[in-house]
């Protein structure tokens, strides 16, 4: 038998280096000619449709009239208009005005999560933060996993490209106390994302040493990202932040900064003991860091999305996933979405590209396979789009009683 020899702490750095250089040659492969992803351009009809306009004749009218807003190009001679994204959303703005965030909001904050890997969680991500993009709202996306797979789905390498400073990193060594400098614009109009790095990995060590070092001085490690996110709340709509497949330091910093949670969660046995596992493991964290001292946390809601689903078993039978959508329904209630992900081979087919069915192409929409997947997503989006737009109320709402209760105050001061 042979006998091969042992693998040096050398032969695992080679190994990375590898590995690093196979990913570029791919994505350049991959993203060939231009190395770096490029948005979609949209039709006349299909910017007509994301504007929800009562007629494309109606929309096409408008083209013709507002010349305060693109009026696109002009291709196969003449006879058919294309839209860059970037103008599409200019006038996706003007049509869903008054769907949009009202004077007096801040961001919403949606945190997603799931402590087993392989649930879309990333794609999930990526997907909302594009399909909010795409209603005219502005995104931010923080990419908290030092795995980096949201960074390298926006066509950046980790590593090469992205450094410890430019990562969420600077927080957690106390060296920036905004995230305000680690925010770069992206290849989608209206996206902008602060990325993430393997050098992340640091973060779970200089945390807990902080907390040692600077918890007599009121450091909370569990509050890092949430005060980190302050001074741009009011420059965003959204900010979507991607946590690590695990209840890390950082991960909890992702979720005591939401507004929200959202799980993508398979109809698979695996990930839904898993689940279980991750509120158990939550609620246990928020009684030992919040309840213990006197402070508290409420969530604008809580959603559990049924991914990577399975075709219906046929009439009559029955399959595993039958089985757990069912414990799924019957445990998470109201908090699952009325809807689901497909799994599909258009899906992993993007995934394999770093895309996602919003990085689409010319003929995708008359896949069948395709338009299953797109609105699929598109009714997602739409449903946390309403989940925003409360909590925007609820914003409002809470500021303007804060307000009269303060004239109150005033009104019985003795003068």
């Amino acid at each position: 038998m042979e006998i091969r020899p042992q693998i040096t702490l050398a032969g695992v750095h080679q190994q990375a280096e590898e590995a690093a250089a196979m990913l570029s040659s791919i994505r350049s492969a991959m993203l060939a000619p231009m190395v770096r992803k490029i948005a979609p351009v949209f039709s006349a009809d299909q910017v007509a449709t994301m504007c929800e306009a009562s007629s494309r004749g109606s929309f096409a009218h408008r083209v013709a009239s507002r010349k305060d807003l693109p009026s696109g190009t002009l291709v196969s001679n003449g006879r058919k208009r294309i839209f860059e994204l970037a103008e599409s959303r200019k006038w996706i703005r003007e049509y869903r005005r008054e769907m949009l965030r009202p004077a007096g909001a801040e961001a919403v904050t949606i945190s997603i999560a799931n402590f087993k890997g392989g649930t879309t969680k990333t794609t999930t991500a990526m997907t909302l933060a594009q399909g909010l993009t795409l209603l005219g709202h502005k995104v931010l996306v923080i990419d908290t996993d030092p795995q980096a797979s949201l960074t390298t789905l926006f066509g950046i390498l980790p590593d090469v490209e992205i450094s410890a400073k430019d990562t969420i990193m600077a927080l957690a060594d106390g060296s920036l106390t905004t995230v305000r400098p680690l925010i770069r614009s992206t290849y989608w109009d209206g996206l902008d994302l602060v990325p993430a790095a393997s050098s992340l990995f640091d973060a779970e060590f200089m945390l807990p040493s902080r907390q040692s070092k600077e918890g007599l001085s009121g450091f909370q490690f569990f509050k890092v990202l949430d005060l980190g996110i302050d001074d741009v709340r009011v420059d965003y709509d959204v900010i979507i932040i991607d946590s690590p497949p695990a209840l890390s330091y950082l991960t909890i910093n992702a979720l005591m900064a939401a507004n929200g949670i959202i799980m993508p969660l398979p109809p698979e046995t695996l990930d839904f003991a898993s689940s279980t596992q991750f509120w158990s493991l939550f609620s246990d964290l928020t009684e030992t860091m919040l309840e213990s001292r006197g402070l508290t946390r409420s969530f604008d809601f809580i959603n559990i999305l049924l991914s990577r689903v399975p075709p219906r078993a046929g009439r009559g039978a029955s399959t595993t996933a039958d089985a757990v959508r069912e414990w799924i329904t019957a445990t998470y209630k109201e908090k699952v979405l009325p809807l689901e992900i497909p799994r599909t081979s258009i899906a992993s087919q993007k995934s394999s590209g770093f895309g996602t069915v919003y990085d689409s192409e010319a003929g995708d929409s008359k896949d069948k396979t395709y338009k299953r997947a797109r609105d699929a997503y598109d009714l997602f989006v739409q449903h946390i789009e309403v989940a925003v737009r409360t909590a925007w109320a609820r914003q409002l709402q809470t500021t303007d009683t804060i307000g009269a209760a303060g004239e109150n105050a005033l009104s019985q001061t003795p003068r």
